[in-house]
């Protein structure tokens, strides 16, 4: 049974949004190809799920989820030597940007680190974009570029991104949406609410553009087929979290 190590980047899990909390909760439990349980999973096992989560409410076995999350970053000799217990999230999310190439300071934020992620892979996504497909891409983004190289669609993504918690929020559920489609999960209804336009997006052109990227990416090792979508979504939630608090304090002040 995996044991939660404490792990500063993850507490923030307690507060997610229980659908959100599901998605997070099937990356790990099964394959949403074949719908066959994982391997190597022991969240199925605990108590606590088995009390909590037909009743989606994964909130309360939070710290269940983050351990199973934390082993799977881990050897499974290393995790048994360590008496159950994984590795902090940072160490999985620095392994998983590695394998992807991303261009990264360890020493970042997490939620930097994880915005590098999804940057990466919609950049490897746009290098296989034709110029039309671009075009179609700034569009639906809502971006004020008339001639979209790869390099400018980034810059222009990446200061948005800065100067508003709510353009990292969309482009952490955007990257979401379009994970969720190509491995097969149901993305919550808060996703479909926000991104009606990006979801029409991904059966198109630039939707088979990106499904393409992520399989040209594609790992051969278990482990990371677990780790990176799994990267993704806390990376989703994270930003959900940090947006909705900003305006829960906004609010508070007026």
């Amino acid at each position: 049974m995996a044991i939660y190590r404490d792990d500063e980047d993850l507490t923030f899990l307690q507060y997610c949004d229980n659908d959100d909390l599901a998605m997070l909760v099937s990356i790990l439990t099964y394959d949403p190809k074949d719908k066959s349980p994982r391997y190597s999973e022991s969240l199925t096992k605990h108590e606590d799920y088995q009390k909590y989560y037909h009743k989606n409410e994964h909130q309360k076995y939070w710290q269940a989820i983050a351990a199973e999350m934390q082993t799977y970053g881990a050897n499974s000799l290393v995790t048994l030597a360590r008496g159950g217990k994984g590795v902090c999230y940072r160490e999985i999310l620095i392994d998983v940007c590695k394998r992807q190439k991303v261009n990264f300071s360890k020493k970042a934020p997490i939620e930097m680190l994880e915005m590098a992620l999804m940057m990466k892979m919609l950049e490897v996504a746009l290098e296989k974009m034709s110029d039309e497909e671009k075009m179609e891409f700034v569009a639906e983004m809502g971006m004020n570029i008339s001639v979209p190289s790869t390099q400018l669609i980034l810059t222009s993504l990446q200061s948005a991104i800065r100067l508003s918690g709510f353009a990292a929020y969309r482009f952490a559920t955007t990257t979401l949406a379009y994970l969720l489609r190509l491995i097969g999960l149901k993305a919550p209804m808060s996703v479909y609410i926000l991104l009606t336009t990006s979801m029409r997006m991904m059966s198109g052109p630039v939707g088979l553009v990106l499904n393409a990227a992520w399989f040209a990416s594609d790992i051969a090792s278990p482990a990371f087929r677990v780790t990176i979508p799994a990267c993704v979504i806390i990376g989703y939630l994270r930003q959900r979290h940090l947006y909705e608090t900003e305006q829960s304090k906004l609010s508070q002040n007026t």
